[in-house]
């Protein structure tokens, strides 16, 4: 129903709109402490660079694309609409990563963390997503998230940062 909203919406409005509904949806979790569940996904491109994205909503720091699992939706599948709908990307592919028991809002946060190789042009949708671009993994931008820089560096861990490996 929410979609079904924000598709009649137009953009600016939406875009007007999305911090006073961050901030309510904030409150509102720290309030009612209920568990979440959502989805990341590092997505490299054949230059070895990393996509990062700046929010219309929240705090102003690049952060990697992903969002909030619908219930009953399969992380693949959650990761797979948030990259196609803030950026117009569709990626076949997604390596598993593996899932991150974290704190977001003051609620329990489970975050399944996917790794893909996407060499298109991201699109953002100029309503939640303002800006979107690789950037050389030695050279990232600033201010970097810090939910997104240990995201990265779990990543990079996993050895996705040095070679340019193929995915299941």
């Amino acid at each position: 129903m929410l979609h079904l909203i924000e598709s009649l919406l137009p953009a600016p409005v939406h875009r007007a709109l999305l911090p006073l509904a961050f901030r309510i949806r904030h409150r509102w979790r720290r309030w009612r402490k209920t568990d979440l569940a959502g989805c990341c996904v590092v997505i490299s491109n054949f230059s070895g660079g990393i996509l990062l994205l700046r929010h219309s909503y929240g705090p102003k720091v690049w952060a990697l694309p992903g969002g909030g699992i619908d219930r009953g939706e399969d992380p693949k599948d959650a990761a797979r609409r948030e990259v196609q709908e803030e950026l117009g990307l569709k990626l076949q592919t997604l390596r598993d990563l593996g899932t991150i028991e974290e704190e977001v809002s003051g609620s329990h946060h489970t975050a399944h963390l996917f790794a893909a190789t996407c060499n298109d042009r991201p699109s953002p949708d100029k309503r939640e997503v303002v800006e979107a671009r690789f950037f050389p993994t030695h050279s990232l931008p600033e201010p970097l998230g810090r939910i997104t820089r240990q995201r990265i560096e779990i990543w990079r861990q996993m050895g996705m940062g040095n070679t340019q490996s193929s995915e299941s």
